[in-house]
């Protein structure tokens, strides 16, 4: 079982960055894959970005493409999102969760663990 914490969001102006941070606790951390996905309210839950096992395979959605930038630190059990050129419409709560082997990073059920999520408010 993996428990994951993200942290490291906040209140930016367009334009900026900010780096977000997922935090798991658990030995096998280094099995899983790890997604990062938004929600804003009255709006599905959607996939940011993902990265496989070893960090060698990553995924974006198109809308943050060439802008945010996702790795992990293996040894400290953590994974990241660098965000940059932030725009309003990136204004959401951010999750990182851990999909199942099988599952893919677009499909919300395919999702075992999530974090509590973390508030980015990019203001214009």
């Amino acid at each position: 079982q993996v428990q994951l914490v993200e942290s490291g969001g906040g209140l930016v102006q367009a334009g900026g960055s900010l780096r977000l941070s997922c935090a798991a606790s658990g030995r096998t951390f280094s099995m899983y894959a790890i997604g990062w996905l938004r929600q804003t309210p009255g709006k599905e839950r959607e996939f940011v970005a993902g990265i496989n096992w070893s960090g060698d395979s990553v995924h974006y959605a198109n809308s943050v493409k060439g802008r945010c930038t996702i790795s992990r630190d293996n040894a400290k059990n953590t994974v990241y999102l660098q965000m940059n050129s932030l725009e309003p419409e990136d204004t959401a709560v951010y999750y990182c969760a851990a999909p199942r082997p099988s599952g893919s990073y677009y499909l919300l059920g395919s999702y075992d663990y999530w974090g509590q999520g973390t508030q980015v408010t990019v203001s214009s």
